[in-house]
């Protein structure tokens, strides 16, 4: 679905130093589930981030699941293929809420973009939180129990205080089984931590579920 730029989407595109971009700018909504961006997609634009939450995530070895790399709430969504002279997407952006985005079309790698100081730098800033946000999920996996990770990961993905995502894709990011995560769900429901919601799971004591994180002081 398409828009027309309003005053804010016009203050994020002078944010990133891309107003000469405008005229070829494009307004995209997704819903809660919708695929922003599909790994292995041929490309020649980027996105960036208006409103919403979504997981940048990519196919496990097993060509099914999706393992989470990390979440995205504002920035922009192809940096890492426009800085790798990459034509096509390396990973999958999947909306965890109603998501809006900015897509910028570019010519190539001539384009104006690439010699735009001010675009630059706030790109090498999302890059930079890209990749602390990334290590943080890999050393979470190693150092963690199970309920710890899924705490964390319920923590960082939900979306005003609700949780919506694949199951089968959060068992295979933190590294339990699909039962067992079921069992984890369960006890944090019995806890009064979480609540049954029919799209997902609502979040009802946020401190315990921090207490319960990989994010707690030990």
């Amino acid at each position: 679905m398409f828009e027309k730029l309003e005053p804010h989407h016009l203050e994020l595109l002078d944010h990133y130093g891309l107003l000469d971009h405008q005229t070829n700018c494009r307004i995209c909504f997704f819903n809660s589930g919708d695929t922003v961006f599909a790994q292995g997609t041929i490309y020649k634009y980027i996105m960036i981030v208006v409103s919403g939450k979504a997981k940048v995530c990519t196919q496990a070895p097993n060509g099914k699941d999706l393992v989470l790399t990390y979440y995205l709430s504002n920035g922009l969504i192809g940096n890492v293929e426009l800085m790798s002279n990459t034509n096509h997407a390396i990973a999958s952006v999947i909306a965890l809420s109603s998501f809006e985005c900015i897509m910028v079309p570019f010519e190539n790698n001539q384009d104006s973009m690439f010699s735009n100081l001010t675009f630059i730098t706030q790109l090498a800033k999302d890059l930079s939180e890209n990749l602390i946000s990334s290590a943080h999920s890999y050393s979470s996996n190693a150092l963690y129990s199970g309920e710890e990770r899924l705490c964390s990961y319920i923590i960082h993905g939900a979306y005003k205080n609700y949780f919506f995502d694949n199951l089968t894709d959060v068992a295979a990011t933190i590294g339990v089984s699909y039962r067992h995560l079921f069992r984890l769900l369960n006890r944090l429901c019995d806890e009064g931590i979480l609540a049954r919601d029919h799209k997902g799971f609502k979040i009802i004591d946020r401190k315990q579920l921090m207490r319960h994180s990989s994010e707690a002081e030990k």
